[in-house]
């Protein structure tokens, strides 16, 4: 498998999750916590590190993987170089290194583990293929 099958894998469930987690932000419902105590996952989804300047960290997860995906789509049709994918990936990695980082300092205030997402994880695992 080739580094663009991965991209393509990858950005997929990216998708996937962020938009259920979008789900979740705007219905206002709680999200499945497969490894963590429900409560755990209810503090990070009311957390005030759950939105960067009023906006969802869902939605702008949504948006970056979206943008991988449609410039990789481009990439592999031979329209676009691998470079903005490659500033997209930068850029998104930045993104969750940033929430990592804030949700490392807020462990201090809350459960051990209540602010840790799967999906940033996932993310910052999609950038060792690059």
């Amino acid at each position: 498998m080739n580094y663009i099958s991965v991209i393509y894998v990858l950005g997929a469930i990216g998708v996937l999750n962020t938009i259920y987690l979008s789900y979740h932000t705007i219905t206002k419902r709680p999200v499945w916590c497969l490894f963590f105590p429900e409560e755990w996952c209810r503090k990070v989804q009311q957390s005030p590190y759950s939105r960067t300047l009023g906006v969802p960290n869902s939605f702008a997860g949504f948006g970056i993987y979206a943008a991988i995906l449609i410039l990789t789509f481009m990439h592999a049709a031979g329209s676009v170089s691998f470079t903005p994918i490659a500033w997209v990936i930068y850029l998104g990695f930045a993104f969750s290194m940033y929430f990592f980082s804030s949700r490392l300092s807020c462990l201090k205030h809350s459960a051990p583990g209540a602010c840790c997402r799967p999906w940033i994880l996932l993310f910052c695992s999609s950038r060792l293929f690059i």
